[in-house]
């Protein structure tokens, strides 16, 4: 994968992740997870961006190991979300799978 896709793929996974938020129900909790949700998984892309304007090696290991942090938090916010509202579990299963992808490709890259 390029990085040029692995950007495309981030940006794809925040805007997935916005729309679904949109569609959760106007609860607390569920509002307080969806903004936390919704500031990481827009993270992972801005942060992956970064990295590829690294200035060193070490500058773009630290820049992915923010990605990494953002990924696995988005993921996290997910399952809760997931168990606070069992009807969407269908949509956060294809966001979890996505975002573990993600994750993956990161940590190997690391």
């Amino acid at each position: 994968m390029t990085s040029e896709e692995l950007k495309t793929r981030t940006k794809r996974f925040a805007i997935d992740v916005v729309k679904f938020c949109q569609d959760l129900k106007p609860t607390l909790a569920l509002n307080i997870f969806s903004k936390q949700l919704i500031r990481c998984a827009s993270s992972v892309g801005a942060n992956y961006r970064a990295a590829c304007r690294a200035k060193s090696m070490a500058d773009f290991i630290n820049k992915l190991k923010i990605v990494e942090e953002e990924a696995d938090e988005s993921i996290y916010f997910l399952e809760l979300i997931a168990e606070l509202e069992p009807d969407v579990k269908s949509k956060t299963d294809v966001l979890i799978k996505e975002g573990n992808e993600l994750l993956s490709i990161v940590v190997s890259s690391i």
